[in-house]
């Protein structure tokens, strides 16, 4: 036997040990998809990715989509808890802007309220300004704020979410206030990317996907990036001048109140689309790192994560 075959082997059999149901769950006939964000940012790109891998994969046959941005998501994830309750086809998108923007908002809703089904991907945020800015550097950019925080607009998603965190731990790190951030929310990365090229903000902060064509394209001026390497030759942000990390996890849940064997089956549908030729496909177009981790792992990161969060929040005077 090859080794990959062992390794593929291995691996399927450990999958149905800690997912005995999985082996049982049939293809889902129509999933429907919510995406908690408007079209064109990270949640509207995975989860669309993510269905049409599952459908390559004959894990599902047709997929509903819906979206409904706002407020970090909780409008979407509010929408997904009163409508798939039980729902074994349903799956909603998420990550760690939602984590953030239900801390900061005080939103009614969290993902307690949901069911977990699996981790997808990381992804590393990039700093830019447009071509036209006269800030040629992150150093550029940290001096007009140290000059004068409110003239200096940061445009990026969700309130709370992880651009909007990442300018504030940027600036921390930096020896400024990062209370005095002026954060500009956006709902989709359509309207972000607008307003950045457009010059209605001084920077924009987001996935480095969602900007990787405009600073080839020469629109955007790229300043760093949070990864702890380079990434599509960007410096990083260590090598700007701040010593700051940070990577944006995106992930799948199912609705409230699912039985062990349907979360199961949404795990094994979700595995099937990223075992996939097209998902790996998508992971290279879109520069993504694999994030896999499912069911009770999941929650358990979940969980950490939402303390994680709530702590630089806190350290960044974001929570009132």
């Amino acid at each position: 036997m090859k080794r990959r075959a062992f390794t593929q082997g291995a691996l399927a059999a450990l999958t149905a040990a800690q997912f005995p149901s999985l082996a049982r769950a049939q293809a889902i006939g129509t999933l429907k998809m919510m995406i908690p964000a408007n079209p064109g940012g990270g949640w509207d790109s995975t989860g669309r990715a993510l269905a049409a891998a599952m459908q390559s994969a004959k894990a599902v046959g047709s997929v509903q989509f819906e979206n409904k941005g706002g407020a970090a998501g909780t409008l979407g994830l509010a929408q997904f808890i009163n409508s798939a309750k039980g729902d074994p086809n349903a799956l909603m998108m998420g990550g760690m802007v939602m984590v953030g923007g239900i801390l900061l908002n005080k939103s009614p809703v969290d993902l307690s309220m949901v069911t977990p089904i699996a981790r997808l991907t990381s992804e590393y945020e990039v700093i830019v300004v447009p071509a036209s800015s006269p800030h040629k550097t992150l150093a550029d950019l940290l001096a007009a704020y140290k000059a004068n925080p409110g003239a200096v607009s940061w445009g990026g998603g969700s309130a709370g979410g992880t651009d909007h965190i990442l300018a504030g731990m940027v600036v921390k790190a930096a020896g400024a206030d990062a209370t005095k951030v002026n954060y500009v929310p956006f709902k989709g990365g359509g309207e972000a990317v607008a307003a950045i090229v457009g010059g209605h903000v001084t920077a924009g902060v987001s996935g480095l996907s969602e900007f990787s064509e405009h600073i080839k394209g020469g629109r955007m001026r790229a300043l760093g990036v949070s990864a702890p390497g380079r990434k599509e030759g960007i410096l990083t942000l260590k090598e700007a001048g701040v010593d700051v990390v940070l990577g944006n996890w995106r992930g799948a849940f199912g609705g409230p109140g699912l039985s062990s064997a349907q979360r199961d089956g949404l795990v094994r549908a979700v595995k099937a689309g990223v075992d996939s030729p097209a998902w790996r496909d998508t992971l290279v177009k879109q520069g993504w790192d694999e994030a896999w981790l499912a069911g009770d792992a999941y929650k358990a990161f979940v969980d950490e994560d939402i303390k994680r969060i709530a702590a630089i929040l806190d350290s960044l005077g974001m929570r009132k």
